[in-house]
């Protein structure tokens, strides 16, 4: 019992710093960011930091269900911190350091472990799949509006 509650704080603690050093990223580069053209279809602003809470809020839910359940595969625990490691790094790369094109490169591959990731969790259960589709499809999203400053700017 102590072994899952010390997985299940770790994985909380460790979706709550990915969070973090990507506000912190994010932060960083917003005046730069609100100087770039983007797109019409752009979406607004406020929406963006609402849907990243949805995003690690379901995680959080799902890691808790999953390790007080059983116990998570390392296969699926891998993919979490890739995904994780990939979403502060592009935070840094396109916002902090400003580089759209490598930014690009980043959220893609962020993007495609989403995918897997997701594939991985429908294959052990379907409720955590439906909890956690969102996040893909939000990358998908970002991944496109992510291209149309790089081409704009």
């Amino acid at each position: 019992m102590k072994t899952k509650t010390s997985k299940i704080i770790i994985s909380i603690i460790s979706v709550l710093v990915v969070a973090g050093l990507g506000s912190l990223f994010v932060n960083l580069g917003m005046d730069w960011f609100n100087s770039l053209a983007k797109p019409s279809q752009w979406i607004y602003n406020f929406i963006i930091p609402i849907m990243w809470t949805i995003i690690y809020l379901a995680t959080c839910v799902v890691l808790y269900l999953w390790i007080s359940n059983g116990d998570i595969s390392t296969k699926v625990a891998v993919l979490f911190v890739i995904n994780g490691i990939l979403n502060v790094l592009w935070c840094l790369i396109f916002f902090t350091m400003h580089l759209t094109f490598l930014g690009n490169v980043v959220i893609v591959a962020n993007t495609i472990f989403a995918v897997v990731l997701l594939y991985q969790i429908f294959k052990y259960n379907e409720f955590y799949g439906y909890l956690l589709s969102i996040y893909p499809i939000w990358l998908c999203l970002a991944t496109t509006l992510n291209l149309a400053c790089w081409i704009l700017n």
